[in-house]
C-alpha cells in the first residue's frame, strides 16, 4: 500500500520515533514534493543535492538518509532520487542497499561525489542482483577502486533492468574495466555506460582491446564514454575496426585523451562508412588541422548519420576550422558543431559567423556566439556542449538543458 502523499509529515514522526534531530534541507525539499500537483500522477524526483544552493545547506549524513529511507520505503509516487554532493559514506550505502531492494518504484538514483567506498559499492551493486525498478545509476566520483568497479562488473552479468551507469571518476583500475567489458559482452539491457577517468598504469591500451572486442558483440549499448583513459592512435584503431561490425553504438566520447591527427584519419574513414554514430566527442585532443581536414572530407562527402561533433581545444587553427564550417555547408545533418579553444584567425571567425548569421548553425547548437569589434567578425564562448553540465548544472537556468548538454537532447537516454 502507498504512504500517502504528506511527506513532510511522515519525516517528522519518523525523526521523532527514532530519536534524531530534523535535518532542515531534507525538511524543506518534503514539504515543497507535498506540494507538487505530479507527486500522485507522474510521480516526482526528490532532489536532495548537497551543491549549488543560493545558501549553505546542511548535507545529508548516514542518519539522515536512515530517516528518509523509512519514510520512502513504500512511496512508489518517488521516482527518483538525487543525493549527489553530500557526506554519505559506506553505512549510507548499506541503507540504501536495504531501500533499493525494497523499494519497487526507483527509476533513478544519483549517488555522484558523496563518500562511498568499496564496501558501499558492494552492498549497492549487491542490491541490484535483485532489484527490478532502477534504470539509471549514478556512481559519478565515489572513490570505489578496482575492487569496487569488479562488484559492478559481476551485477552487470545479472541484472537485467539497468540501462544508464556511471562509473566515471571512480579509480576504477585496469582489470574491473576489463571485466566491465566482458560482462557488457553478455548483458542485453543496458544502453549508456560512463568510464571516465579510471586509473591505469600501463601503456598498452588493455582495456581499449577489450571494450572494442565488447563493441563486436554487444547488440544494446547506445553510448560510451571513454575520456581520460589515455587513449593513443593504436586504442583508436582498434576501437574503429570493431565498430565498422557495430550498428547500435551512436554516442561516442573520447575526449581528454591522446589522439593526434592520425586517430583522426581513422575517425574519418569509419565516418565514411559508419551509418549509426549520430554523437562524437573528440574535445580536448590534438588533432590539429590536418586532423579536422581528415574529419570534414568525410562529413562533407560520405557521413549523412553524425548529428553533432566535438572538436574543443584540439589545436586546430584556421585552416582546420574553415574545412569544419564548409562540412555543415555541405551536410544538413550535422547541426552541433562545438570549436571553443582553438586558434581562430580572421576568416574563420568570419566563416562560423556567416553560418550563424544565415540560420544553419543556430546559437544554441554551438559554443561560439558573434560579435565585431571595428567591424570584423569575432567569435565569443557560450555555455554550450557535450556534457557540458555532467557534473553541476547552474540554477538560474541561462541556457534550456538541451543546449547546455546536447547529447540527452540528441541521443535520448534516460532520466527519469
Amino acid at each position: 500500500m502507498s504512504v500517502p502523499p504528506d511527506l513532510h509529515l511522515h519525516y517528522v514522526q519518523a525523526c521523532q520515533n527514532l530519536g534524531l534531530p530534523e535535518n532542515p534541507f531534507v525538511a524543506h525539499v518534503l514539504q515543497e514534493a507535498d506540494k507538487n500537483d505530479e507527486i500522485s500522477t507522474k510521480g516526482i524526483t526528490l532532489k536532495l543535492a548537497g551543491n549549488n544552493h543560493p545558501v549553505p545547506v546542511q548535507r545529508v549524513t548516514d542518519d539522515d538518509l536512515g530517516v528518509l529511507a523509512s519514510v520512502l520505503c513504500h512511496a512508489v509516487f518517488v521516482k527518483g532520487l538525487d543525493l549527489s554532493y553530500n557526506v554519505l559514506t559506506d553505512v549510507g550505502a548499506k541503507t540504501m542497499a536495504t531501500f533499493l531492494q525494497e523499494n519497487p518504484s526507483l527509476q533513478y538514483l544519483n549517488l555522484m561525489f558523496n563518500d562511498i567506498g568499496t564496501s558501499g559499492a558492494e552492498l549497492i551493486a549487491g542490491a541490484l542482483y535483485r532489484n527490478r525498478s532502477l534504470v539509471y545509476m549514478r556512481m559519478t566520483g565515489n572513490k570505489i577502486g578496482n575492487q569496487g568497479g569488479m562488484f559492478f562488473a559481476s551485477m552487470l552479468q545479472i541484472n537485467s533492468t539497468l540501462e544508464k551507469l556511471d562509473l566515471g571518476d571512480c579509480d576504477l583500475g585496469l582489470q574491473c574495466l576489463i571485466a566491465i567489458a566482458t560482462a557488457l559482452t553478455q548483458n542485453k539491457s543496458l544502453k549508456a555506460i560512463n568510464l571516465n577517468r579510471p586509473l591505469l598504469f600501463s601503456q598498452e591500451e588493455e582495456t581499449t582491446v577489450h571494450i572494442a572486442r565488447m563493441l563486436k558483440n554487444n547488440s544494446s549499448l547506445v553510448e560510451l564514454h571513454l575520456s581520460k583513459h589515455e587513449m593513443k592512435n593504436f586504442g583508436v584503431e582498434r576501437l574503429c575496426e570493431a565498430l565498422y561490425e557495430n550498428s547500435n553504438l551512436r554516442y561516442l566520447d573520447l575526449s581528454c585523451n591522446k589522439i593526434t591527427c592520425d586517430g583522426a584519419k581513422l575517425l574519418g574513414e569509419l565516418l565514411k562508412h559508419n551509418q549509426t554514430l549520430v554523437i562524437l566527442d573528440l574535445n580536448a585532443n590534438r588533432i590539429e588541422d590536418v586532423g579536422a581536414m581528415y574529419l570534414s572530407e568525410a562529413l562533407s562527402l560520405h557521413n549523412r548519420t553524425l548529428q553533432a561533433l566535438s572538436v574543443v581545444s584540439c589545436n586546430i587553427s584556421g585552416k582546420g576550422l574553415i574545412a569544419l564550417s564548409n562540412a555543415i555547408k555541405s551536410n544538413m545533418i550535422l547541426s552541433y558543431m562545438y570549436i571553443w579553444g582553438n586558434k581562430f584567425d580572421e576568416d574563420a571567425c568570419r566563416s562560423f559567423s556567416e553560418l550563424i548569421q544565415a540560420g544553419r548553425l543556430k546559437p544554441d547548437c554551438t559554443d561560439v556566439a558573434l560579435f565585431k569589434v571595428d567591424g570584423r567578425a569575432q567569435l565569443a564562448q557560450l555555455s554550450h556542449g557535450l556534457q557540458q553540465h555532467c557534473y553541476w548544472a547552474p540554477r538560474h537556468q541561462v541556457v534550456a538543458p538541451s543546449a547546455a548538454n546536447a547529447s540527452l537532447a540528441i541521443a535520448d537516454v534516460l532520466e527519469y
